[in-house]
């Protein structure tokens, strides 16, 4: 196979709402069009953070693309501004705040197609 469209109408079937926010799946080994990576449309709600987890097998890359975010990564905090791109280690526990005056909206890739996701304790 050379290519895999994913369109928006089915990227609607793929979208998981939360109470802080939504996550919508774009391309994973699940969906069927990645073999060894997932990546995902995230938005935290203005006021709200998503809960402090990590991903033990992969690296995260998280790129901004509205809102402002203060993303906390083990004792560590950050803001992120659109446009900004952050990294996150295997294993590092992490989260982030919607600090803006609006929803954050961000793309997330990982770097394994089943990704790990471990709550902290």
């Amino acid at each position: 196979m050379k290519y895999k469209f994913f369109s928006a109408k089915d990227a609607e079937g793929k979208k998981v709402d939360e109470k802080w926010g939504s996550l919508t799946w774009l391309g994973s080994p699940q969906i069927g069009n990645l073999k060894d990576m997932t990546v995902g449309r995230v938005v935290i709600k203005k006021g709200h953070s998503n809960p402090r987890h990590a991903h033990g097998n992969c690296e995260e890359l998280l790129y901004l693309l509205k809102g402002r975010l203060q993303h906390t990564m083990g004792s560590e905090k950050i803001i992120l501004n659109p446009g900004d791109t952050l990294t996150v280690a295997p294993g590092v526990f992490h989260n982030a705040l919607s600090i803006g005056g609006e929803d954050a909206d961000m793309m997330v890739c990982y770097s394994a197609g089943m990704r790990e996701f471990q709550l902290e304790k």
